[in-house]
């Protein structure tokens, strides 16, 4: 299994400056990205590429922080948020797991 972790500093930019191409070609099972600083409104097809099952959670604040997951196979469980007690993180967009088997 293939893991990767990319900080895109924007994945709008990133998707500019080839990033979809290049996932193309890294034989990644699951990619996690941080930093993705974008709305769901703001994201088009482009931005869930074929092939891979893309979860995003994205800041309140618009053009801050964000995390994705893009996996080959499609997680039994995504949890997007720490909870309870940690409302104020959440709200920024930076936690987001995907869960795998059993």
């Amino acid at each position: 299994m293939r893991i990767i972790t990319l900080n895109c500093n924007g994945i709008r930019s990133a998707a500019g400056k080839g990033f979809f191409e290049w996932l193309a070609g890294q034989q990644a099972d699951i990619v996690c990205l941080q930093e993705t600083k974008s709305q769901e409104h703001q994201r088009g097809r482009e931005f869930r590429p074929q092939g891979w099952h893309c979860h995003y959670v994205d800041a309140v604040r618009p053009g801050y922080s964000g995390v994705a997951i893009l996996s080959k196979r499609e997680p039994d469980a995504v949890v997007t948020a720490l909870g309870a007690g940690f409302e104020d993180m959440d709200a920024e967009g930076r936690y987001l797991e995907a869960r795998f088997g059993a």
